[in-house]
This record gives structure tokens, C-alpha cells and sequence, in this order.
């Protein structure tokens, strides 16, 4: 028997309210309801990630992440070595969907060998750097929220690359929210938007039109994947890099759009494709020769860790600000040493695997199965 052996996974769902619901074309969230997952082995070291549905995005509920967990992914990986990571991911991979569940059990196996061979997840996976930049994104409200709350990240955290989210019918509120950052924040701050699909290709056209001289560096699945002819015409008139997000959690997705011409850069989130399946994903894009930008699924600190590990560890991830910073929305978090914006910059942490540590009373504190 080995002590990588996994004995038990774990799901915990639990509850934390946002200060204030970040909206957005797709939905909003005004909690972070999300699911704990811990990875048991027989040598006692335990890895740790976390799950966060987004049913309006993939189709996972919290409920839905612990049923799918409980009832085939912890039955095939149960009796297998930690190390043996192709080995799970083929018996996970049988069961189709259900991407944050696959890559939250992911993560917690890096996490377990991480803590095995004692060195941190970034150093794992590549340690190129050992920190990122910070992309802040701003959710729908008025210009002048918007607008403070950018001032905010600036001023207490030196965040100077933001997301805005825009998608909104008609076009018109999004446009003139945009030039009030600009002209707020000035030509040092990057701005790129964020259509979540919320606009026809056409609006999305008339929206970049009309923002033409705002010097926005990104767009960012502006319309659905799924308008196809649209969108590759759209893609085909964007002046600036077209992210896929939504519609690239897949390598074979990630194909689809680059080759089919409706996107020009990807967005890679841990929180859907761990940290394995994103390294598919990167290698894939930077050997088409495609920007990628790190992405945030609404994360609190432990899934904010993981994309600053995965982010800082690649030459190519690390070239842009990541989306690191909307977990200061939350009213409160479960680690034991929060992670720190310093100077516009998020540090990955350096303790063995991915390196933060569950409060064990906050947990049980937010914990909605008990």
C-alpha cells in the first residue's frame, strides 16, 4: 500500500454573501455557493480545492457538483495513488460534463503531491515567476459606481488593469460607462470588455465602433458561440484580440473556435479545467500562436490561489494581469492567512502544493450541511 493511496474525497457545500451581487448578462451572484472538495490519502496529507457552480455558465449546481462527486467520481478514484493522475483523469473523463467538479478533484490531487514532494503547486507546474499582475472586474451598475469602485482597486490595492462587463440592451449604457473609465482612470489603465453573450454580433460591432478611440486592449465573448456565421464575422472585424471564454472549457473546443475563426485568444480558468487540463489548454493555444489571459469564475481566496499558481508558473500566462482581485467582494473568506494585492501584484503562495490553509471555524461556520 502506498501512502498516496486516496481513501476518501470529500464535498462540503457552503454559503458566503457578497458585500454586493456582481451582475452581469449572464446572471448574478450575490453568494459564493460553493463546494469544498478534500482529497484523503492514506499517508494522511489531505489536498484541497474548490467547486464553484455556475449553472447560468455550465449547467452545475452546488448540489448537482456533490451528487456527481459522491456517486461516481469518488467511487473511481478511490484505491488509486495520487501520482497516478492520467489514470483518474480517464475514469473521470467517462462521465461527460460536469467541469468544475473534474477540476476542482484535480487541483486537490496537485495540491496532495505538492505537499508530497514539498514544493509549492507553481514551482510544480513550471516557475516561471512566482506572481501575476491583477485584472479587477467591474460588474453592471451606474457609470459613477463603476467608476469609484475602479478609483478603489487603484488607489488601495494599484490595480490598473480592469474587465468591464458589459452586454447590456440597449448598447448605450455599456458604451457610456467605458468612456467614463477612460477618462477617469486615463491612458495608463488597460480596459477590456466582457459581453458574457449578451449582445447580437451586430450590437457588438456597433459597440466597439463607438468605442473605437477608448484604446480597449481585449474583447471578450461579446455574442454566443453558437450565433456561428455571426460571430466569425464579428471576430473577422474585431480590431483587437477576441477571447473565447465560455465556449472554450475543452481542448477540443478550444480547437473548434480558433481553427472555425470565432475567436483569437483564450481565457483559461482553473476553476473549470484544473490545473492539468489547463495546461492542455495553454499549450494548445501557444502552439496556435494565440494570446491567453487567466480568468476568474467569481472565486474566493483558495480558488484565487490556485489561478495565481497555475498563472504564475508559464511564461505565456504571466504576460497579462489575471482576473485575481474579486474575492475583496466577499463579506468574508474560509483561509487561515488571506492573500494580498500588493502594489497592483498577487504572489502565489509559497507553502508546499497549492499553499493556503481552510479555517476549520469558518468552515464549519458556512458549511450548509449541517
Amino acid at each position: 500500500m502506498s501512502d498516496l493511496e486516496i481513501t476518501a474525497v470529500e464535498a462540503i457545500p457552503y454559503s458566503i454573501p457578497y458585500r454586493k451581487p456582481l451582475r452581469f448578462a449572464s446572471g448574478e451572484v450575490s453568494h459564493a455557493e460553493h463546494v469544498l472538495i478534500r482529497v484523503h490519502t492514506r499517508g494522511g496529507l489531505v489536498g484541497t480545492a474548490d467547486a464553484p457552480p455556475r449553472p447560468f455558465t455550465y449547467g452545475e449546481t452546488q448540489a448537482g457538483v456533490i451528487a456527481v462527486i459522491e456517486s461516481i467520481f469518488a467511487p473511481q478514484i478511490v484505491g488509486v495513488d495520487a501520482d497516478r493522475r492520467d489514470v483518474m483523469r480517464k475514469r473521470l473523463h467517462r462521465t461527460v460534463g460536469n467541469p468544475v467538479a473534474k477540476a476542482a478533484i484535480d487541483m486537490a490531487i496537485w495540491d496532495v503531491l505538492g505537499q508530497a514532494w514539498s514544493m509549492p503547486v507553481h514551482r510544480l507546474l513550471g516557475g516561471f515567476t512566482d506572481k501575476l499582475r491583477v485584472s479587477h472586474m467591474l460588474g453592471f451598475d451606474t457609470p459613477e459606481a463603476m467608476v469609484a469602485e475602479a478609483n478603489k482597486m487603484r488607489d488601495v490595492y494599484g490595480i490598473s488593469t480592469f474587465k468591464v462587463k458589459v452586454g447590456r440592451r440597449p448598447i448605450d449604457a455599456d458604451v457610456e460607462v467605458v468612456r467614463a473609465l477612460r477618462q477617469t482612470l486615463g491612458d495608463k489603465a488597460e480596459l477590456y470588455m466582457d459581453g458574457n453573450r449578451g449582445w447580437s454580433p451586430s450590437e457588438a460591432a456597433r459597440a466597439l465602433e463607438q468605442l473605437s478611440d477608448c484604446g480597449l486592449t481585449l474583447a471578450e465573448e461579446l455574442c454566443p458561440a453558437d450565433d456561428v456565421l455571426g460571430r466569425r464575422w464579428l471576430v473577422n472585424h474585431c480590431s483587437v484580440p477576441f477571447i473565447a471564454d465560455e465556449s472554450v472549457t475543452t481542448p477540443a473546443e478550444v480547437t473548434r473556435e480558433l481553427l472555425g475563426g470565432s475567436a483569437t485568444a483564450i481565457s483559461i480558468k482553473t476553476a473549470r479545467s484544473g490545473f492539468s487540463g489547463s495546461e492542455e489548454i495553454l499549450h494548445l493555444a501557444t502552439g496556435l500562436g494565440v494570446e491567453v489571459v487567466m480568468g476568474n469564475q467569481i472565486d474566493g481566496q483558495l480558488g484565487t490561489a490556485c489561478t495565481v499558481a497555475f498563472g504564475a508558473a508559464h511564461e505565456a500566462t504571466s504576460g497579462r494581469a489575471g482576473e485575481l482581485s474579486n474575492f475583496l467582494d466577499m463579506s468574508d473568506d474560509l483561509l487561515t492567512e488571506p492573500l494580498e494585492i500588493i502594489d497592483g501584484c498577487l504572489t502565489a503562495p509559497t507553502g508546499p502544493g497549492i499553499g493556503v490553509t481552510v479555517d476549520p471555524d469558518k468552515l464549519a461556520h458556512y458549511r450548509t450541511d449541517n
